[in-house]
């Protein structure tokens, strides 16, 4: 099956996106067993599942990698992506989606929308995702699929329709009925291996028709001719073929779900399967892909074609222990050739394809090209990481890339032992190639290794996985807070001049800037307003650089200095010990001395934290909150004795907060968390950050 091309309408490429817990891993193990790639479905608990291969995955239960695994299904290749649910992984859910058509979201048929589920569909939101929504668990007690249909209309979207209504309820439902055939698929046991196809139950049908005439009468609205059919005969005179095909256009705008349900270890999934074919977008159903010239800048078109120069986007970096270094790839047209070269077009650097892999999870079979449209993954290319683009050298363009949020947590982290220190030197640099959102450096004052993440789990991961993967044992230091500073104050002047004479050439350098704010997350700006050559034009560059390598080191507490424009106006300079080094000097001494003019400010990052809790705890839950500075947002009711709280906390006072809120609610409640903004620090917390940095 591996080296079977197929055509670029029957290839979908989808992501598994949800909440954490609500199945999507469950779901994409009920996939693959029922498409014949396993001949068991592996259970999340018992660490048997294909996607989730990583020992820690298997361990916590929890996705932290996306996988990719191909499957096919009735004459289609389905490219899936299981992608995490825990915020602290979220960029992993970014970059899949960057390269998907399509997705299928899963709730949990228990508890509805939660905080994790509305994070995930606004990045399919961003992307414009056509997605379709599957509620699963429905057959467990507690699950019900017309509650969570509810929450998806109020806190997601309006436009989500049934396409499926399921037989039964809780442990009684035995199948669904298919509101566009107009009839049912029922099974004895949900294990089963086929469904038995009949006629809708007799007391269901005023609530199918009800459902049947919203679904026609909201998906005919986005095709023209069909809505003009519509009005002229009802819903009775369009034929099965003219419904589906007037949902599908529908929910190819990404503007209209369709909504099924079920348990996603069941043979329900074939269902689900089936709507994965008819409804979600082919690779020429979306958009065609533009990038720009590399050197001219100019904007670039890449149809959904092979006659088209290749062009793809790496998306996914990992190290594997048998063959090295795997990069996941997105081909947008033309096609890739195992043995050929391509053009790194982001490094400018040509790169070898050695073997090209589909990959089924953590197996994978070689095959000798990849067309457009397809995701596959190269073994060994050199100088590829995340978001490159890879092209025919001949044709060169740069794809959009993806952006990744700046991580807010650091900790320091030293190896236990002097042997370990260049392997876990190597083993950082590895793990940072693979995790956009993973960072490491070295704090120059102290020469102390400092990693950063999105958070406490994020960190917890990356030295577990260091141990494991490249035996390093690791001791790390407390979570530090990513603070920045900035100014509260407009147009300060300021001069920054730099002369030393001893013997033979000096130096010479003189500039005056203008200091102002920046909008918040607007970044630097620097603005050139020298007139007359008062500042001979070479030398404008030297002076920009010293400014922002003083930013970099921070003024009042040696944080990043952000969101600021400095605009140089005037300045001298001596014919003979004028020099790019004295003016980068003199740009760096302006910039200090004009921030501490500026009424100065630290700013801190504040986290938008949902607990979920049942009712009794919410006095604790919320008066721990308020003790740490936070400021709470909304509480709902999410099902009944449970509630969900949503709050701004500064990261500062987040440490810990997993193990607390366990034992304050006897380990019954749950929290995320995500970097929503940066904020001013309180004077009082900001004299002790700068006390503490300054000693």
């Amino acid at each position: 099956m591996a080296d079977k091309k197929y055509p670029l309408d029957k290839i979908r490429n989808l992501g598994i996106i949800a909440h954490i817990d609500a199945g999507k891993t469950t779901t994409t193990e009920g996939i693959l067993y029922r498409t014949g790639l396993k001949h068991k479905i592996g259970a999340v608990h018992e660490g048997e599942t294909t996607t989730d291969w990583m020992a820690q995955e298997r361990e916590r239960g929890i996705t932290i990698v996306a996988a990719s695994v191909t499957c096919y299904w009735k004459g289609h290749q389905i490219n899936i992506i299981d992608t995490p649910g825990h915020i602290d992984f979220t960029a992993e859910v970014e970059r899949s989606l960057r390269v998907l058509d399509g997705a299928v979201v899963v709730f949990d048929g228990k508890m509805g929308v939660e905080s994790q589920s509305e994070t995930v569909w606004r990045q399919a939101d961003k992307y414009g995702t056509p997605r379709i929504c599957f509620i699963n668990k429905i057959n467990q007690t507690g699950g019900d699929f017309y509650k969570s249909l509810d929450s998806i209309h109020n806190r997601l979207n309006k436009r989500a329709f049934p396409i499926h209504l399921p037989i039964g309820f809780e442990q009684s439902i035995n199948g669904v009925v298919d509101l566009v055939a107009m009839k049912s698929y029922t099974y004895k046991d949900f294990t089963d291996h086929e469904l038995v196809e009949g006629e809708v139950p007799a007391d269901m049908l005023d609530q199918v028709k009800k459902y049947r005439s919203l679904l026609i009468e909201n998906a005919v609205a986005e095709d023209e001719a069909i809505l003009e059919k519509y009005f002229e005969v009802g819903e009775e005179g369009l034929t099965e073929d003219e419904i589906r095909r007037a949902i599908r256009t529908a929910t190819l705008t990404g503007k209209f779900y369709a909504v099924t349900g079920g348990d996603g270890r069941g043979v329900i999934v074939e269902k689900l399967l089936d709507l994965v074919n008819d409804l979600l977008p082919a690779p020429d159903d979306r958009p065609t892909t533009w990038g720009t010239h590399p050197k001219s800048g100019e904007e670039v078109e890449r149809k959904h074609s092979e006659s088209e120069p290749m062009a793809a986007l790496a998306f996914k970096i990992t190290s594997d222990p048998f063959v090295g270094k795997l990069a996941y790839f997105r081909v947008y047209s033309g096609k890739v050739t195992a043995g050929s070269y391509v053009l790194n077009s982001s490094t400018g650097e040509k790169e070898r394809v050695g073997r090209i892999v589909r990959l089924q999870a953590d197996k994978r079979e070689d095959v000798t090209e990849v067309g457009t449209g397809d995701i596959a993954a190269i073994v060994g290319l050199k100088g590829t990481t995340t978001g490159h683009t890879l092209c025919d050298p001949t044709h060169p363009i740069i794809l959009e890339s993806i952006d990744f949020p700046e991580p807010p947590v650091s900790i320091a982290i030293e190896p236990k032992t002097k042997a370990d220190q260049e392997k876990m030197s190597l083993a950082l640099q590895r793990l940072a190639e693979e995790d956009p959102t993973f960072r490491v450096r070295t704090d120059e004052e102290t020469g102390q290794t400092i990693i950063s993440g999105m958070g406490e789990l994020h960190l917890e991961i990356i030295v577990d996985r260091m141990k494991r993967e490249f035996s390093v044992e690791a001791n790390i230091g407390q979570p530090q807070v990513a603070y920045r500073e900035t100014i509260r104050k407009d147009a300060v002047e300021v001069q920054g001049k730099f002369v030393r004479q001893s013997g033979g050439r000096g130096q010479y350098g003189d500039v005056w800037l203008r200091l102002s704010q920046n909008e918040a997350g607007a970044g630097f700006e620097w603005i050139n307003s020298i007139k007359g050559g008062v500042v001979p034009t070479e030398y404008i560059p030297a002076v920009r650089k010293g400014v922002e390598e003083a930013m970099s080191n921070g003024v009042i507490a040696g944080y990043p200095v952000v969101d600021i424009k400095a605009e140089i106006y005037d300045g001298s300079y001596h014919e003979v010990d004028s020099n790019e080094m004295a003016f980068s000097i003199a740009g760096s001494m302006a910039l200090q001395e004009g921030v501490k003019k500026a009424s100065p400010t630290l700013l801190e990052p504040v986290m938008k934290v949902v607990v979920v809790t049942p009712e009794e705890f919410m006095g604790d839950v919320i008066g721990d909150l308020n003790s740490k500075r936070g400021r709470i947002e909304s509480m709902e009711d999410l099902s009944s004795g449970i509630k969900e709280i949503t709050a701004f906390v500064p990261l500062g006072e987040m440490f810990g907060y997993t193990t607390n809120l366990r034992s304050m609610t006897q380990g019954r409640a749950s929290s995320s968390m995500e970097l929503d903004h940066y904020a001013d620090v309180p004077p009082n917390v900001a004299t002790a950050i700068i006390a503490k940095n300054t000693k």
